[in-house]
């Protein structure tokens, strides 16, 4: 991308800008009690805990391809395996991570034809990219599980259980399925204001 399209791009899809325009669309689905009961959970002791595990990976981005490649020959154990793919569904993370990386290609694509003097709508881009979604969303499945067995490898697994269990708790699971179902819309309206 030229300079000028990254300035664009870094200003048009600010996290700031982005997070804002997310909450607008779901502020009014949740009442101000709903908000609190989800503020005090991802607060917690507990979810600091983990959050804490999960910043350190970016640390050790070495450690973390090598633990990959283990996994091939060392898989974890099935109850392990279990638990990571039940925090990974209450916490949305693998739709989460699949839906942003499909919504940014979806970007590139739109401005490769801009920058070619073409131009499409959205519902013809989103026609044109969905092959990939599923593709995106096999390997962010792979990705996140490696990435949360190595990031909770330390720790025991009931506390890897009651971290599943937070993120199962409602508000905070309806958040995290509004936010999903969100996103592409807020995508769409943020690419609607590239040049």
């Amino acid at each position: 991308m030229s300079t000028a399209q990254q300035a664009q791009l870094g200003q048009v899809f600010a996290a700031e800008q982005l997070c804002g325009a997310l909450a607008k669309q779901l502020a009014p689905t949740f009442t101000s009690a709903q908000l609190g009961q989800i503020e005090t959970l991802l607060e917690s002791p507990l979810a600091k805990q983990f959050t804490a595990a999960e910043r350190a990976v970016g640390d050790d981005e070495k450690a973390l391809s090598t633990y990959r490649e283990q996994l091939t020959s060392r898989p974890p154990r099935a109850e392990r395996l279990a638990l990571v793919r039940r925090l990974d569904n209450a916490a949305q993370t693998t739709a989460m991570a699949a839906l942003l990386r499909y919504e940014v290609g979806k970007t590139q694509a739109l401005l490769a034809l801009k920058a070619r003097g073409e131009s499409i709508d959205e519902a013809t881009l989103t026609s044109k990219t969905t092959a990939q979604a599923e593709a995106l969303r096999q390997s962010s499945a792979q990705g996140v599980e490696a990435f949360m067995l190595f990031a909770y490898r330390q720790t025991p697994s009931d506390q890897l259980g009651e971290y599943a269990a937070l993120y199962e708790q409602a508000p905070l699971n309806q958040l995290l399925k509004a936010s999903v179902q969100a996103l592409p819309a807020v995508f769409a309206e943020r690419r609607a204001a590239l040049k």
